[in-house]
């Protein structure tokens, strides 16, 4: 099995714009974020997908393997696809890992056990983290990903689910499950494809979650449950955050 992992990285961002090339100790978030990836064995390749000559120039100047995309995608699936296909699409690669480019600190370990569900079967694959605290637990900024016994993926959310009937929310822990998704993505080649041509669903459209798409067209995700805590970088002020705890 051959698995392409692509590193969306766009330049424009209403909240941080540039923030691929922003300095995390010595070095850009997306180089970190590329050097973490090619630690992951399950990797045959890793490539970022940027729609800036800035960013494709210095993956390059750092020894990385990069790919210009269109400006106008709407997701940063879609920008993997083009990605894709300039690597060579299905003819190549048998899956594609599409990795943040806004966690510079990303496990390659987490890669490693996501690909574990790759077995051709498989549709779409994830991660999640179980729910401790209840912040996070009533957070509209962290999603949520109800699953079944064999950890299929039935739905994502901002709001709480699920709803702990008979129970006070502050006691809510104590009585079910919760789990965050993290932003993780397998697609099987043909999946990705097939994805990258559907319309906006409603169920997307209320929640704007891309994934609710892919689960409203009847496609099946399947999650592993991981310890690993995804530190992602959203603002100027989370990347100060970042560099002030660590470096």
């Amino acid at each position: 099995m051959k698995i392409l992992g692509i590193i969306p990285a766009r330049f424009a961002s209403s909240r941080f714009p540039g923030k691929p090339l922003a300095d995390i100790g010595g070095k850009s978030m997306i180089q970190r974020v590329y050097e973490q990836a090619l630690k992951a064995s399950s990797l045959n390749r890793v490539v970022v997908a940027t729609d800036d000559p800035r960013i494709l120039d210095h993956v390059i100047s750092f020894g990385g393997d990069a790919y210009m995309t269109a400006e106008n995608h709407p997701s940063g699936t879609d920008r993997c696809f083009e990605a894709f296909q300039k690597a060579g699409g299905a003819s190549k690669y048998d899956y594609v890992v599409n990795i943040q480019g806004d966690e510079p600190f990303i496990d390659p370990e987490i890669i490693d056990q996501m690909s574990k569900l790759l077995d051709f079967k498989t549709e779409i694959a994830t991660a999640v983290k179980k729910i401790s605290d209840y912040k996070t637990l009533f957070d509209p900024n962290v999603v949520k990903a109800v699953l079944t016994m064999r950890k299929q993926c039935l739905y994502f959310s901002r709001q709480t689910v699920p709803y702990v009937r008979g129970f006070e929310p502050e006691t809510w822990l104590e009585h079910a499950e919760f789990h965050k998704h993290i932003g993780l993505y397998a697609y099987r080649s043909d999946v990705l494809e097939q994805i990258s041509h559907l319309p906006p669903s409603p169920l997307e459209n209320t929640e704007k979650l891309e994934q609710l798409r892919w689960l409203g067209y009847g496609y099946k995700i399947y999650a592993i449950v991981t310890s690993y805590e995804s530190i992602g970088v959203d603002t100027p002020e989370d990347l100060e955050k970042l560099n002030s705890q660590t470096f």
